[in-house]
């Protein structure tokens, strides 16, 4: 490896060898760190624009647009649908466009709809379909996700995936709690001056900005796009097509993976779409955006966590104990929930919630990890005289890879279903009975295929 060519971005690199303790130490993980460090803010901004909707749903009503609780939920519901789907082609895109070259286009995608919210929320007119468009456009920021840890993956070594894709993932998670701890405050304040737009008024009189919850992201989006660009690398050998990774299809455990991610990172992008109205429809006494950010800033920061533990001690042992610690923390939510005989506890129902989030934070890192050393098992077991050759080791990493971001995209379907199950005939209690029963089966399937003493694949 040649230090003084890759060292600079913007370049495409024809020899990336991760796994060789020399190249690694002797530039590949400057570069790496690199490219890491510019895909979380970018990351980050996709997740801020992706459930950006989730705050200002809240606040509709309060300057003059007369939306019931069932549109409210459709439109914190609708950037997870397309972002799910979306994910699906963006977590084959890296191999077949390069890694620099989507992070910056995917990332300048996200203007179109920052822009447009900005503008329909000034018009008390503005129907309620333009609203569902704008936030079905929300969902080019959930699709980020997958192929930016596609991309991220091929730049480490096995030894190291976890954590750099915890890093990744959980840092670029926060732009969900950073979001909504900032869109409160932006929207109360003339920030971009007579460029913003005049604030709407309450019915109490109060001035609102609320145009700044899209306009706010534009600049750093613009910023963050032109870094990538010119500071990330596309990587030759992590070049395949979409039928090269069609393999992954025919794996029962790209399958498998997608159920137990489901379980960890659809709760979690669920929950945080719907933690606000919950907290609205449970307690009406209480300001949801007060406390609703932290629900995802826990989750997001206890993501890398996961992931560094389950490098040290295996990832379907804390996958395995991590389920059961969500079991456990939705009867608690339960419990604490007003009804007929309780008023309920927003305390108790609060830090319950808490652990719910972290929760699902260390089994999304958890899982993550368990996704490499599953293939590699898996495909040195099926080509066992090409073990240890160099046309080996990029099969394993092109389908971890493709199995990274397929199952990031099934998952994501979480910031759809969950707010539509909890605005639905099931109610509050009934989803959280579904999601016990979802995370049971997930025990189940850990225990049997990874965690147990003759597990299919130990890992």
């Amino acid at each position: 490896m040649s230090n003084k060519h890759y060292t600079k971005g913007g370049k495409l690199i024809t020899d990336w060898r991760p796994e060789v303790q020399e190249f690694w130490e002797n530039g590949g993980k400057k570069v790496a760190t690199r490219n890491l460090w510019i895909s979380i803010p970018a990351l980050l901004l996709a997740f801020a624009v992706w459930m950006v909707w989730s705050a200002v749903i809240v606040n509709l009503p309060e300057i003059g647009f007369s939306f019931d609780d069932g549109q409210l939920f459709w439109l914190a519901a609708l950037p997870g649908l397309t972002g799910a789907t979306l994910r699906i082609f963006y977590s084959f895109m890296v191999p077949i466009f390069g890694g620099r070259r989507w992070t910056a286009i995917s990332t300048a995608s996200l203007l179109i709809p920052a822009l447009w919210m900005g503008f329909a929320v000034q018009d008390p007119n503005t129907p309620f379909i333009t609203f569902a468009i704008i936030a079905l456009l929300c969902g080019f920021g959930g699709a980020n996700f997958s192929s930016s840890m596609s991309n991220i993956s091929f730049f480490y070594p096995k030894s190291e995936q976890g954590t750099a894709l915890g890093l990744n993932a959980g840092l670029g998670n926060l732009g969900v709690s950073v979001m909504q701890f900032a869109i409160p405050v932006v929207i109360v304040l003339g920030v971009f001056g007579a460029l913003g737009g005049a604030p709407q008024v309450t019915a109490a009189g109060k001035e609102l900005y609320l145009q700044n919850a899209g306009f706010i992201w534009v600049p750093f989006i613009f910023v963050v796009s032109i870094a990538a660009w010119f500071m990330m690398n596309d990587i030759s050998s992590a070049k395949a097509s979409f039928k090269d990774q069609s393999v992954i299809f025919t794996r029962k455990h790209n399958w498998i993976m997608c159920i137990l991610y489901m379980a960890t990172f659809g709760s979690f992008i669920g929950f945080s779409a719907a933690f606000p109205m919950l907290i609205k429809g449970s307690f009406p006494e209480i300001n949801p955006l007060k406390y609703a950010f932290l629900g995802p800033f826990v989750g997001a920061i206890f993501r890398p966590i996961g992931g560094w533990v389950s490098d040290k001690i295996g990832g379907a042992r804390v996958t395995f104990w991590n389920y059961i610690v969500m079991v456990i923390a939705v009867i608690g939510v339960m419990y604490f929930l007003p009804s007929e005989i309780s008023q309920g506890s927003f305390v108790g129902y609060f830090i319950c919630f808490m652990v719910l989030f972290i929760t699902t934070g260390i089994g999304n890192g958890s899982t993550f990890t368990m996704i490499p050393v599953i293939f590699k098992t898996f495909l040195e077991r099926l080509h066992p005289s090409r073990v240890g050759t160099e046309a080996l080791f990029i099969e394993i990493r092109k389908e971890s890879a493709a199995v990274v971001g397929f199952t990031a995209a099934i998952a994501a379907y979480g910031a759809f279903f969950v707010p539509k199950m909890f605005g639905s005939g099931l109610g509050v209690s009934g989803t959280f009975i579904a999601l016990i029963i979802f995370y049971i089966v997930c025990i189940v399937l850990t225990w049997w295929y990874y965690s147990r003493s003759h597990a299919e694949i130990p890992c």
